[in-house]
C-alpha cells in the first residue's frame, strides 16, 4: 500500500517499518503529510508493532514531536506498540530534554529494535 512519499513502509516479519524520508519535518506541510501517512498505517494495522525509522531525519519541529506523541496514543488506543530506531545523537538529546525518552522506546540499530518486538 503506498502512503506517500515522504513516509516508505516495509514489513519485517509481522512488523511496520516506516522510514521516514525528510531530512528535516520542520514545516507545517510536510507535518502533515508524515501524519496522514502514519496515522493511515495505524488505521489499517490494529494491534500494530510499529518501529519509526529516523535514519534519514536531522531535524525536528516541536510540532513534529507532538504529532510524534499523538500517534504514539493512537497506537496504544489500538493495542499496538510504537518504537523508534536509528535517531542521530543530536534529536535524541531533543527527546532526552523534553523527557520523551521515557515514552519512546529508542534503539540505535534498526535490526535490535525490529527484535526487540519479539521479547
Amino acid at each position: 500500500m503506498n502512503y506517500g512519499p515522504r513516509v516508505e513502509i516495509s514489513h519485517e516479519g509481522r512488523i511496520v517499518v516506516a522510514e521516514l524520508q525528510d531530512e528535516e519535518i520542520l514545516e507545517e506541510a510536510i507535518i502533515n503529510e508524515v501524519a496522514d501517512s502514519l496515522f493511515s498505517v495505524v488505521a489499517d494495522t490494529p494491534q500494530i508493532k510499529l518501529l519509526l525509522s529516523f535514519e534519514k531525519v536531522k531535524y525536528l519541529s516541536s510540532s513534529a514531536l507532538g504529532m510524534l506523541i499523538r500517534l504514539n496514543k493512537r497506537v496504544e488506543e489500538n493495542g499496538g506498540t510504537l518504537k523508534l530506531c536509528q535517531l542521530r545523537k543530536s534529536l535524541y538529546e531533543i527527546f532526552a530534554i523534553t523527557k520523551l525518552d521515557r515514552l519512546f522506546e529508542s534503539y540505535d540499530e534498526k535490526n535490535t529494535a525490529i527484535s526487540s518486538f519479539e521479547t
